[in-house]
């Protein structure tokens, strides 16, 4: 295997599957990354077993083969080069020689019929949409909910549900949730569902950049993005994740209208007193106005009074602060919403105008 390319052309595509490559590996050829020279063309390949992550660069001078060697440090030395450096990758005697005009370094390699790629998706449906609002109005409404090490597996991971006219991401850590519907067109497209696992929805958010389309390739085992010259596979989570639909108060009368910003900015001032380990604030609501409190274990206290738009019943009601912030955060109207139940109830926060996406957040006592 031998090929020629330069620094600038090189640097990139090693640089966007470096994500799924971890130094210490129960498996050391998990550390590696797989080079494959054909056609005047070089894939590298990276995977963690759950997510695969796959690149392409037009190359020089190819001889055609493969071979895997270790990731991170083939990414550190071509990053490490001098700036318009034409690099030189020859394999020689069990070992992939990188070479320029002054430098040459020689890496171990191991076998690449080793290297665990992931199966190919047996695809029931392509659906392609844009890259930028799969990324903006799925992914970044509704990853935040997602659950990190929940026993319940199926929440670590976020839900892509397709309907006949449109895509819907789904979260959730059983504390708060999140839901956000795009709508697609031209075509009609077969009801199914499944569980992104988490580090796949944070690989493919990561990559995500520009206004080009996305295409998702849907299967029973496996997801599949291709958007330019990357293709990102993940797992699939078997389980059955939750209806969500039940956890979605139904209308309230309670109804709370408010500055976006003005309330975050609040939460943010009195969050600073809250209790470091539960975080919860105090909302006490009545005729145009919402009193933030909160308190800590040292018998400090902060309190904010906001006006807003509210003639429902007096009430009071404890929420984690990060997640009403976190909600806040991913609403991008000027003004914001929030239904309220009683003290045990959820409250809906959306958007005043735009209803597509909401986020529902669970009470805490206080």
């Amino acid at each position: 295997m031998k090929f020629k390319t330069s620094k600038t052309d090189i640097i990139k595509p090693l640089q966007s599957v470096m994500g799924v490559v971890e130094r210490r590996q129960s498996m050391p050829i998990l550390s590696n990354v797989l080079l494959s020279v054909s056609n005047s063309k070089l894939s590298i390949t990276a995977t963690d077993l759950e997510v695969e992550l796959r690149t392409s660069l037009p190359i020089e001078s190819p001889i055609d083969g493969q071979i895997t060697v270790p990731g991170r440090k083939l990414y550190d030395i071509c990053r490490a080069l001098p700036e318009e450096s034409d690099i030189e990758f020859l394999l020689e005697k069990e070992r992939l020689v990188v070479k320029t005009k002054r430098s040459k370094f020689s890496l171990s390699v191991l076998d690449a019929s080793d290297f665990p790629l992931i199966e190919e998706v047996d695809s029931k449906q392509t659906i392609t949409v844009s890259c930028a609002e799969f990324k903006e109005v799925l992914l970044e409404k509704t990853m935040f909910s997602m659950a990190q090490q929940d026993v319940r597996f199926y929440l670590n991971g976020l839900l892509l549900e397709t309907e006949s006219d449109a895509l819907r991401a789904v979260a959730t850590d059983g504390h708060r949730l999140a839901v956000s519907k795009l709508e697609l067109s031209g075509k009609t497209y077969e009801n199914q569902k499944v569980i992104v696992p988490r580090k796949g929805v944070l690989e493919l958010h990561k990559m995500l950049e520009g206004d080009e389309s996305i295409d998702l390739e849907v299967g029973s085992n496996h997801i599949q993005a291709t958007f330019k010259n990357l293709q990102f596979t993940s797992k699939l989570i078997d389980g059955q994740f939750p209806d969500y639909q039940k956890v979605v108060p139904s209308e309230a009368s309670n109804i709370l209208v408010s500055n976006r910003d003005e309330l975050r900015k609040a939460l943010q001032r009195v969050a600073i007193l809250s209790n470091e380990k539960y975080r919860g604030v105090r909302l006490s609501l009545s005729a145009g106005m919402l009193k933030i409190q909160a308190n800590n274990p040292d018998q400090e206290e902060a309190e904010e009074i906001l006006k807003v738009t509210y003639d429902g019943e007096e009430t009071e009601i404890g929420f984690n602060v990060n997640y009403l912030l976190e909600a806040l955060a991913a609403v991008d109207d000027e003004n914001v919403e929030i239904s309220l139940g009683d003290s045990n109830s959820s409250c809906l926060v959306r958007a005043q105008e735009n209803k597509k996406y909401q986020f529902v957040v669970m009470p805490m006592r206080l």
